[in-house]
């Protein structure tokens, strides 16, 4: 039921795509822009989006292309992470640095960036709330921005607390899923279910994040990228300062390579001293508080979706 849901509007989100992303030229530019965004993904942000309008009362349609602007910046900051991060794969396929070039893979970010706040302005809404999602859609890069600095700054420091890592997710991931859970509410001037739908999309969001990190280790080839690259790059995720807390050395954390073998033993230790079950847990706890915060809208087969992707965030198996 949840995933025909999600997958009919991502079927509608990817023809919105085509229309108002299409490649022109310079060619390489945009087929460099649609790389990421035509090798897939479940459209989860843009879909939450398109289902949260509904449950404000408005018409889906009249803003698909927030939806799509939404889906935009996302692909945007995928580009430019895995040129930070230099990783290689995403979606199964290769990254676009990789598959074109770096600075190619930097224009092509910059230009999603831009398309997106155009997108946003077709919305079919009146013009004072458009601006009010505007406003939104750049506040949230610049926190997204925010939290990319903070992950990379935590691989320069020896220690981080649980509330850095969380502080540095809600401003890297969870505000973009945020965005995309209040803005139809912006836009559609129902401005009494903005906040909870903020703070669900917020929490969500965290629970998201840090079920990623789960799958990253556990996820094996599921996942459609570089398995175990938190590990080896030393991303300080919660389970790896529940591990550090608890004493455990993993010796292949941030030493940039290591075999599958290697992998395999650093995530049974992992496994053994609990800190993948710690996260786990910490997850699923982040939504059940988010759910809460839609009590404030009206029973529909909307806010019910909502309520089942939410505990989907944090039980998918890639």
């Amino acid at each position: 039921m949840l995933k025909e849901e999600i997958l009919e509007r991502a079927r509608i989100v990817n023809r919105a795509i085509s229309e108002l992303l299409p490649v022109k030229e310079p060619e390489g530019l945009y087929k460099a822009s649609r790389h990421l965004i035509n090798a897939g993904g479940k459209r989860l942000r843009p879909a939450i989006c398109l289902i949260a309008a509904e449950a404000v009362g408005g018409n889906a349609e009249k803003i698909i292309p927030a939806a799509v602007a939404i889906e935009t910046i996302h692909n945007f900051t995928l580009i430019h992470d895995d040129i930070m991060d230099r990783d290689e794969l995403r979606r199964g396929v290769p990254t676009v640095h990789v598959a074109y070039d770096e600075p190619t893979a930097i224009l092509a970010g910059d230009t999603l960036f831009a398309e997106a706040f155009r997108i946003l302005t077709l919305c079919d809404v009146k013009a004072e709330n458009i601006i009010r999602a505007n406003r939104m859609l750049a506040d949230t890069c610049i926190e997204i921005c925010e939290g990319q600095y903070m992950d990379m700054s935590f691989e320069k420091r020896q220690k981080i607390s649980e509330e850095e890592y969380l502080e540095m997710v809600r401003k890297k991931t969870a505000v973009l899923i945020a965005t995309s859970c209040a803005i139809p509410a912006i836009l559609f001037g129902t401005d009494e279910y903005s906040e909870a739908l903020w703070n669900f999309g917020m929490l969500c969001g965290t629970g998201f994040q840090i079920h990623d990190d789960v799958l990253d280790i556990t996820g094996k080839d599921k996942i459609g990228k570089d398995w175990g690259s938190d590990i080896v790059e030393g991303k300080k995720t919660l389970i790896m300062i529940k591990a550090m807390e608890s004493g455990v050395d993993i010796e292949i954390f941030g030493k940039g390579e290591a075999s599958r073998e290697e992998i395999e033993r650093a995530v049974k230790r992992l496994e053994e001293c609990g800190a993948i079950e710690y996260a786990r847990n910490k997850a699923k706890e982040s939504v059940e508080m988010g759910k809460k915060q839609l009590d404030i809208l009206p029973d529909s087969k909307a806010k019910s979706l909502l309520i089942e992707l939410a505990d989907y965030l944090v039980t998918r198996e890639y």
